[in-house]
């Protein structure tokens, strides 16, 4: 079974992660920058949804991968991590993120990279668990993160690492709408379907133009102090 399925639902690009948690790792991370590739070379109306299978969205960073298999990438692999939450911020389609699930440290950014995000309500969580797990964020991701929240959402989503569920996290802006299970995707799609006549071009230009500062952090890849804790785990 593939990494990442993409298939169309008339003007939009379902992207599926199937790799259970969908960790990032060397092979997830390649094949999401596949599936951007193809969305960025098509033509004519044209949004993007992103979700995950069952309990999750994603788990963020593949640790175990990244002390194992991945050890000698260190802190090259968030770098790339880095840059595809980067292509996904300012991607020149309207993009929704389907939250079916769990949505953890780097997964809860891919979320956010997103233009809109519709979560389920009953179960699942959104959560910045950096300040628990001991690995301090590189500056593109806070970037990331406070270009798309409430300055005291931001706060306390990083300095208390507290799970969110759907509900509230809709209460406090995290995500636009919170629904039953069965209703994520088709929810998802719909508000991508709305969107997808818009002009790329100008769609992209009015994108980079509201997230500039927070795309070029992660473009330029700077670590900071996560860049020890990566090396840690290497």
């Amino acid at each position: 079974m593939p990494l990442v399925d993409l298939r169309r639902d008339g003007d939009v690009f379902v992207l599926t992660m199937r790799a259970g948690e969908n960790r990032f790792n060397r092979a997830s991370v390649n094949a999401l920058n596949e599936a951007l590739d193809t969305v960025e070379a098509s033509s004519g109306p044209a949004a993007l949804v992103t979700t995950g299978e069952e309990k999750f969205f994603s788990n963020g960073l593949d640790l175990t991968w990244m002390a194992g298999d991945g050890s000698s990438e260190g802190g090259r692999f968030v770098v790339d991590v880095m840059r595809l939450l980067g292509r996904f911020l300012v991607l020149s389609v309207p993009t929704v993120a389907a939250v079916n699930g769990h949505a953890f440290a780097a997964g809860g950014m891919l979320a956010l990279a997103h233009d809109w995000r519709v979560m389920r309500a009953d179960r699942g969580f959104f959560c910045l668990p950096e300040i628990d797990i001991q690995f301090p964020l590189a500056p593109g991701m806070t970037a990331l993160i406070a270009c798309k929240l409430s300055p005291l959402v931001f706060r306390d989503a990083i300095l208390t690492g507290a799970r969110i569920g759907g509900t509230d996290a809709q209460t406090i802006g995290i995500v636009d709408e919170a629904v039953a299970a069965d209703d994520v995707l088709p929810r998802a799609i719909a508000r991508a379907t709305a969107l997808a006549s818009k002009d790329r071009a100008t769609y992209g230009a009015l994108k980079r133009g509201m997230y500039g500062t927070a795309h070029d952090a992660l473009a330029g890849g700077a670590l900071g102090a996560a860049e020890d804790r990566a090396s840690s785990r290497a």
